[in-house]
């Protein structure tokens, strides 16, 4: 998105860099499998889905108004390997996330709201994900979104691996909601999104791991899982996520070992993270409600910087100041 956040999540990373400079060492973080996005036409990569088709190929997007077209990373170099160009579905106007379901078909959400959820509309995007990567126009189908409770700014959108139910998470500072579609998205009609949960966190994607039993939810500066329970979610443990300069995508390695977050910027990096409650069996453990997965702590831990960063207080003191500080600043962009 373009808007002033990057500035708030630079200067949040210069704090960090400064104390943890002074302060108690912090554990190295993992870059294992991480990789750059070295394609110059994206600078505003703001989702990242893992190929069902192609191992170690990842799915992103431009941010707003770049147009409709998806870019096939592979990780292992960090080149563009096919570059998708979508019809049927007008002129995309703030793409913010991309989710695959069932059947590898490639789910869009044309869903961002830059006007501050006043939009009475918003659209998702389906396409198949191709069996073979190369350059092509594909022909995707458009559907309808609105909110039961009203228009909403978005960036987070999450298809079921299991059920194939769409879910969207709404983006508010102080926490949004949990929205999940109609069983079947009709596509001659108006799609209703109903408020299931809330969300505590200012969310700018999510995912579901690929057993379907975990959620994970970013912001700027952290995350959350949930244990998905059917769709009564439950908080299960903080993500450990990177500090980037503007957080803008979350994913699950296909294998569900792993978290990769991906930033905006040119040449952002894609960074793997820890899954909390990750047993090695390819599925997070089941199990009750604890924070203890990332690093520990209450329940606006979410919001908070990534686990695997060890601050003292002072440090934590000046982060909060200049979040609250500039929070005014991310809504009037």
């Amino acid at each position: 998105m373009r808007r002033s956040c990057s500035f708030l999540a630079g200067a949040l990373l210069a704090l960090s860099a400064a104390f943890l400079a002074v302060g108690p060492a912090a554990p190295a973080v993992a870059d294992d499998g991480g990789f750059t996005i070295k394609d110059p036409r994206i600078t505003e990569s703001s989702g990242l889905a893992a190929s069902h088709l192609h191992p170690g190929v990842y799915w992103t997007h431009n941010d707003s108004d770049d147009g409709p077209y998806l870019y096939a990373v592979d990780s292992r170099t960090g080149k563009t390997v096919a570059t998708l160009t979508l019809t049927g579905v007008g002129a995309p106007r703030d793409v913010e996330a991309i989710s695959i379901g069932p059947g590898n078909q490639i789910y869009v959400g044309d869903i961002g709201d830059n006007l501050g959820g006043t939009w009475d509309h918003v659209w998702i995007y389906k396409l198949p994900e191709p069996k073979v990567l190369k350059d092509a126009t594909v022909r995707a189908t458009q559907y309808v979104v609105k909110y039961a409770d009203g228009a909403r700014d978005a960036e987070a959108l999450m298809v079921h691996p299991k059920t194939g139910r769409v879910y969207i998470v709404s983006k508010n500072e102080d926490g949004g909601g949990l929205y999940e579609a109609p069983a079947t998205l009709s596509a001659s009609g108006t799609n209703v999104f109903r408020r299931v949960a809330d969300i505590d966190l200012w969310t700018t994607d999510g995912a579901f791991s690929p057993d379907g039993k975990q959620l994970a939810v970013r912001g700027y500066l952290g995350g959350i899982a949930y244990q998905w329970n059917d769709g009564k979610i439950k908080r299960q443990g903080r993500l450990n996520v990177p500090l980037q300069p503007q957080g803008e995508s979350v994913t699950y390695t296909a294998d569900g070992s792993e978290l990769m977050y991906g930033t905006e910027g040119e040449n952002s990096s894609v960074q793997p993270e820890s899954v909390p409650g990750y047993s090695g069996d390819k599925s997070p453990a089941e199990g009750g409600s604890s924070d203890t997965a990332g690093g520990g702590g209450g329940a606006d831990d979410g919001g908070g910087m990534s686990g695997d960063v060890k601050v003292g207080g002072l440090a934590l003191l000046l982060v909060a100041a200049v979040v609250f500080g500039f929070k005014r600043l991310g809504r009037r962009d």
